[in-house]
């Protein structure tokens, strides 16, 4: 069979020497939990198959198990080079939901924690050229509160906005050659406007000095490279770019990047990679995009698809679905309570999508400690991730979160604002999207509100506000005023989240979000217009009445848009959102990525000059000023 998602995983971290795993596992459902005990972690052969790296809830995995699964096994043999035995043999796994153990040739070489993110086994010491036993368990328990699960849902079958669960393996698994010492991990950042390119580049287990050679091109030809010796795990170069072209979804100009590292006996670790040049920042309430104002036009993107729910069919899907957003006058998306595989990111870079990388906290009970540790964990291996992606413009490691003044949880967003900014101090961050803030770049809310005058209401004060707010916090009660999010769909909240009823009943909660002060102003999830022609039976929903007609939906869809677009003090908006999901029929396109209206009406309005863009046409704020 053709190997499925043959593409290499990580394009911004890529070496030659690589083998996909992907295709054919054995798999078994642990229904007992009872593994261990049976001793299917030693080598036993499996009574199921399942196509590797489909979940196994998946039509695509073949196995299409919608139940519970607390314990899943996979088996898999492969084999490696002979030459490989020299070095190192690195076996990565893209994403395991979400407890993973792993065992080569009886051995266990491997343990992570996390659903989202990607890990590494070294697996040199186990490994032999032919019939390499891989065994994988994974265990996931995502109803507890003890881990972070997004949109997956905790009852047995999807609903509401909770759609169906993901288990084990549902990123790509392959194997890769490397040197004994070898090039683990780097992130840089640019400065566009002298054109300085700033690495620092971790270098795995050092025993002499090696030397590190960096280079960027343009098409090819080179323009700019630097070259230093070191025994140190960190090496630290700049890099000047002559000419420098900045990234901007415009023109999403990106410069290719090349790391080799030779060792003192002559070993080569090169990796290939590519950089954009470009600058986000805040001023006041606007947001700057390499010196110049731009409103932030995003829709919502949660990515789920049908057959493979997590995991994209294919490569060319992760890129329909940026191209289906740009066609209808988006320049980005939220990418909402999932972290999206590399390569959509990769695509985003390279077709110039701003993205805002928001993390899949719902599910973690945040009261507890061990899921505060969960969430942590897990949050700074996705900035590592990818934090040299340019397509990343604001990070936001919690979404409608709310809480009571006495909770340790608004010092534990204190605490995870202060670090991401420590980790990344390039972008702003949003601490928790949508209801209550306690430190923030950007105040957000969302509005689900259906009936015009009434949504427009909501921020008539906002411009006297943004005004007057730099001298004197101006307090508006944002949360009450978004709580008819249950419009259209009783919304009772996810397990461990207070509820907008609560919300409404707990007025010590929303007082303890802090005033806003000044910052950019963005509507981060407003419409989700309840529409789908086909599907007019019970079960289907979305936000408000449903219109009765195309006519309706796009004239409702025009007013909402332009109340934010044209009001001179709002910085940004997000539209829920760009394709429906299973019940949830709010989509500017169908689950299967059909448009609903022509894509060109919706492009005209979304295309409309901004407010806030216009009366800073002809201010361009000088670098360093701050107003």
């Amino acid at each position: 069979m053709e190997v499925p998602r043959p593409e290499y995983p990580r394009p911004d971290f890529e070496r030659s020497k690589w083998i996909n795993l992907n295709g054919e596992w054995q798999f078994e459902i642990d229904v007992g939990k009872s593994g261990f005990e049976k001793g299917w972690n030693t080598g036993k052969g499996f009574s199921r198959k399942i196509i590797v790296p489909y979940p196994p809830e998946s039509s695509l995995s073949g196995v299409e198990e919608k139940d519970f699964m607390e314990s899943v096994w996979y088996r898999h043999f492969f084999d490696i080079p002979y030459k490989w035995l020299d070095g190192r043999v690195l076996l990565h796994f893209g994403a395991v939901d979400y407890e993973t153990a792993v065992w080569l040739c009886g051995k266990q070489v491997g343990y992570h924690r996390g659903g989202y993110t990607p890990f590494t086994c070294d697996i040199t010491d186990a490994v032999k050229a032919k019939d390499n036993e891989l065994v994988v368990w994974a265990q996931d328990q995502c109803y507890g509160g003890l881990q972070p699960s997004g949109k997956q849902s905790h009852c047995l079958n999807s609903w509401g906005c909770f759609y169906t669960r993901v288990t084990g393996i549902w990123q790509t698994v392959w194997v890769e050659s490397a040197p004994r010492t070898y090039i683990k991990a780097f992130r840089l950042t640019t400065d566009p406007y002298n054109g300085k390119v700033f690495l620092r580049v971790q270098i795995e287990k050092p025993t002499s000095e090696y030397t590190l050679g960096v280079k960027a091109y343009e098409k090819r030809r080179n323009v700019a490279e630097i070259e230093v010796s070191s025994a140190r795990p960190v090496a630290e170069m700049l890099l000047s770019i002559p000419n420098p072209r900045t990234w901007s979804p415009e023109a999403p100009y990106l410069y290719d990047l090349t790391l080799q590292l030779t060792d003192s006996d002559g070993k080569v670790d090169k990796v290939n990679s590519y950089f954009g040049l470009r600058e986000i920042r805040t001023i006041d309430n606007r947001i700057l995009l390499n010196n110049e104002t731009r409103f932030l036009r995003l829709v919502l993107d949660q990515g789920f698809y049908p057959d493979g729910i997590y995991t994209a069919p294919t490569d060319e899907d992760l890129k329909r679905d940026i191209e289906m957003s740009q066609a209808v006058g988006f320049d980005g998306a939220m990418l909402h309570q999932k972290v999206f595989e590399p390569r959509f990111l990769y695509w985003a870079d390279r077709l110039g999508y701003l993205v805002v990388g928001e993390f899949g906290d719902w599910g973690a009970n945040l009261a507890k400690s061990e899921a505060r540790d969960a969430v942590i964990d897990e949050w700074f291996e996705v900035l590592q991730r990818d934090i040299n992606h340019p397509c990343i413009i604001i990070w936001t490691p919690f979404n409608e979160r709310i809480f009571n003044v006495k909770d340790p949880i608004p010092d534990f967003f204190r605490r995870m604002v202060s670090l991401t900014k420590l980790f990344d101090p390039t972008r702003p961050v949003i601490d928790t999207s949508g209801f209550t803030h306690v430190e923030t770049d950007i105040y957000d809310v969302h509005d689900y509100e259906q009936k015009v005058n009434v949504f427009q209401s909501h921020y008539a004060e906002l411009e006297k506000l943004a005004k007057t707010a730099s001298s004197e916090p101006a307090y508006v009660d944002w949360r009450k005023r978004a709580a008819n999010i249950q419009t259209g769909f009783p919304y009772v909240g996810q397990p461990f989240m207070p509820s907008i009823q609560d919300l409404r009943r707990e007025e010590r909660l929303i007082s303890a979000s802090v005033p806003y002060e000044g910052q950019p102003f963005m509507v981060s999830e407003y419409g989700g217009i309840w529409w789908h022609p086909e599907a007019k039976a019970s079960g289907s929903w979305g936000y408000g009445d449903r219109p009765a007609s195309v006519e309706e939906l796009i004239a409702r869809y025009k007013a909402l848009t332009e109340s934010l677009l044209f009001h001179p003090a709002i910085s940004s908006f997000c539209y829920t959102q760009l394709y429906d999901i299973e019940q949830e029929t709010n989509g500017i396109y169908t689950y299967d990525r059909r448009p609903k209206v022509d894509p060109k009406v919706i492009r005209a309005i979304n295309k409309q000059e901004a407010a806030v863009e216009k009366i800073w046409k002809k201010s361009k704020v000088k670098l360093g000023e701050n107003k």
